[in-house]
């Protein structure tokens, strides 16, 4: 079996603009969405801890809701997905 080696485009020199800041929790919140959406599209609802047999997440909750830590998470996918749009040379305009 080959090893897979991930090499994703380094955007650590991308910052983004302070005018994105409210898009980037738009983003979160949708991210969260998606996810939600598809858990449970699949069986799973809510449950006080994470039960992989009883499809059961203690996330399945709105955004609004979740711990700091996930909120953090899905902000983190939101800046990536930014960041490398503006590396691939892509304009964001409101």
């Amino acid at each position: 079996m080959k090893t897979y080696t991930p090499q994703p485009l380094d955007t650590s020199d991308v910052r983004l603009p302070e005018a994105l800041e409210g898009l980037v929790e738009q983003m979160a919140k949708n991210v969260h969405e998606v996810w939600a959406q598809g858990r449970i599209q699949q069986g799973w609802t809510y449950g006080e801890e994470r039960n992989d047999a009883l499809k059961q997440h203690p996330c399945l909750v709105p955004y609004e809701q979740l711990p700091d830590s996930e909120k953090e998470y899905d902000r983190s996918t939101a800046v990536s997905t930014l960041k490398l749009i503006l590396k691939l040379g892509f304009t964001i305009n409101q």
